[in-house]
């Protein structure tokens, strides 16, 4: 019994040891799961490196994990399903959920524009296959109206940014933490949300080699992010007092979008597939992809039982 205690010991510590070795190479989206990780505190015993790629949007961060540059990464569902429909090796491994007052219609404080009907004829800010397109996409579908109704004018958010503050656009449809920062800090309005037009997940998507490689890491790193998220459920001062340093931004800026926001982690099961489903089948229609996707295949459920040790805590 010893020698097997003692062997068992041995196995254990050689793969701690193999695991310490590795590293996880990480896509965020201005500072979200690195921030909230780092003032839930679990980073602090992570038993190997996790190196954090920073990015604007979620069409670069694709871009990354395409070309093998990152293994995983934060995205929301509409760029998920531009990527697999130009046949970037991605799955999706897990889903965040939120309100959806996040994602909005952004008009400048000075904009005489009240409402979204106020917008058929005019320029619209958003980029390409982004939450934000999605959005528009859904909206113009709502009202009975086509995407030759608007001028929709297509910029990654460095550069809508721009031409929203200049005029050149009369309105930017965007997400967080973009839509929070425009309100808190210049006044701007939303004339639209995403609130019942939208599911609008975000998903954690991973390259078929991680998932194949790098499970152990995979698995951990959902599981510490879903207690993370969980903690910052209750403790969103705190959290938006890191993003805001880590960001260099006012902690007003992240309070505001982390209050309304919610934000919790979910496993990929049938409501989430049937989700990514109804973006698939939008997209299809606005002819912005050629071919019909299956969610399914490009959704792993394999790393559910992670998310629900992350759920009953570290």
């Amino acid at each position: 019994m010893k020698r097997l205690i003692l062997a068992a010991g041995l196995i254990a510590a050689a793969l701690s040891s193999a695991q310490a070795e590795t590293t996880l190479i990480v896509g965020d989206q201005k500072g979200n799961s690195q921030a909230v990780m780092q003032a839930a505190g679990v980073l602090k015993d992570v038993p190997y490196k996790i190196e954090w790629k920073e990015f604007p949007a979620a069409a670069p961060l694709l871009e990354a994990l395409g070309a093998g540059a990152i293994e995983t990464g934060l995205v929301g569902d509409a760029p998920f399903t531009f990527a697999a429909a130009a046949n970037v090796p991605v799955k999706a491994i897990g889903a965040i959920r939120q309100t959806q007052e996040g994602l909005a219609v952004l008009v400048p404080k000075e904009s005489a524009i009240k409402s979204f009907d106020e917008l058929k004829g005019k320029k619209i800010a958003t980029g390409r296959g982004s939450i934000g397109h999605q959005l528009l996409l859904a909206a113009l579908e709502s009202k009975g109206w086509t995407p030759a109704d608007v001028q929709i004018v297509f910029l990654a958010p460095a550069d809508a940014k721009v031409a929203y503050s200049r005029g050149s656009v009369d309105a930017w449809s965007t997400w967080e933490p973009y839509v929070s920062q425009e309100e808190v800090l210049f006044q701007s309005r939303r004339v639209l949300t995403a609130e019942g037009l939208s599911a609008g997940l975000s998903l954690q998507v991973a390259t078929p080699n991680a998932i194949r490689d790098k499970r152990p890491e995979l698995e951990d790193f959902l599981r510490r992010l879903t207690a993370a998220r969980i903690w910052a459920l209750s403790n969103a001062d705190s959290y938006a007092q890191t993003w805001g340093k880590l960001m260099n931004v006012a902690p007003s800026v992240p309070l505001n979008w982390l209050t309304r926001a919610k934000i919790r982690i979910a496993p990929i099961d049938d409501s989430v597939v049937a989700d990514e489903q109804k973006t698939i089948d939008l997209y299809l229609r606005a002819g912005l992809i050629k071919q019909k996707l299956d969610a399914n295949a490009i959704m792993d459920r394999s790393f559910n039982d992670a998310i629900a040790k992350g759920g009953a805590g570290l």
